[in-house]
């Protein structure tokens, strides 16, 4: 996950140094509708992971987007991105490719909008040292020293802390386990939700995953649950959305994620529709979601 991790805090420097202020006046500022609309839009197809997206968010925290904007960019961007819809679309069909980012936008939008009318705009933290304003020096320096310094001090021990323990929930549960609630779809999704909610999985690297366990009788409304809240949220994310963000907005930011999941996971297993995957696609995709330089050498 480093390089998405990396790229997060880039991009959130870039942002801080090189978007002006009247854009975020201008599109996402405002305690409306359309803010929520905006940033959602602008999170569905970046190729940011829950993780990344957290420091790309706290910049627009203190470039003072508005609260139902950073929950709408929070919730929709880590779900999907260019780069998952294609690969989603390469191993588990149209339907799902289709599916993914759609869900992501309205579970983004409805998110945000619950946290506009139920956070008041003092519940949440205000952070001054991660808000520190760089006047002067050169552009791509300011960009370096906001996103591998000053981001990395304010949100980096929860994020470690919160990644270890996701890395061990991840080596301590066996694929396996999910298998044996394959006649109650609702009890798949409800086990799905309280191990992927913690552990990080990005995306792109959740797709193999949700396949394989779809081979073995998982359902497809449980596999999208995997497919929205694996990536969507994570101990990490959770711990340093609480501290940036105060309580109520992380307490609607998960519910909000974790109810849609289910909703449209319900839907889509009523709907009846098959969405069986080849096993040689699946095996096939397990290595190449990975990122070149980190794939298996044979």
């Amino acid at each position: 996950m480093a390089p998405y991790l990396l790229l997060g805090f880039f991009i959130a420097g870039v942002l801080h140094v090189f978007v002006p202020q009247r854009f975020y006046a201008n599109y996402l500022s405002r305690n409306n509708k359309l803010s929520v609309v905006w940033a959602a839009l602008l999170g569905v197809p970046l190729p940011l992971c829950s993780c990344g997206v957290i420091p790309t968010a706290i910049g627009l925290r203190n470039e003072k987007a508005s609260k139902g904007a950073i929950a709408s960019f929070l919730i929709a961007t880590p779900q999907t991105g260019i780069d998952s819809i294609l690969a989603t679309f390469s191993l588990m069909g149209l339907g799902f490719a289709i599916i993914r980012p759609t869900a992501a936008l309205i579970t983004g939008v409805c998110g945000g909008l619950l946290v506009n009318r139920l956070v008041r705009e003092d519940d949440v933290k205000e952070d001054v040292s991660a808000s520190c304003q760089v006047e002067s020096g050169n552009r791509i320096w300011r960009v370096l020293k906001y996103a591998y310094y000053d981001m990395l001090r304010d949100i980096g021990l929860r994020l470690l802390i919160g990644l270890v323990v996701a890395a061990l929930i991840q080596v301590a549960v066996p694929d396996e386990f999910f298998l044996s609630f394959g006649s109650q779809p609702l009890l798949q999704m409800l086990v799905i939700l309280v191990i992927a909610v913690p552990m990080y999985i990005c995306s792109t690297g959740s797709i193999p995953v949700a396949a394989a366990l779809m081979m073995k009788g998982l359902s497809p409304g449980a596999a999208l649950v995997m497919l929205m809240a694996g990536p969507a949220v994570n101990l990490a994310s959770i711990l340093v959305v609480h501290k940036s963000m105060g309580r109520r907005f992380t307490s609607i930011y998960l519910m909000t994620i974790v109810g849609f999941a289910v909703l449209f996971g319900l839907l889509l297993n009523a709907t009846g529709i098959d969405f069986s995957v080849a096993a040689q696609d699946a095996c096939c995709m397990s290595t190449s979601a990975l990122p070149r330089l980190f794939a298996p050498q044979y």
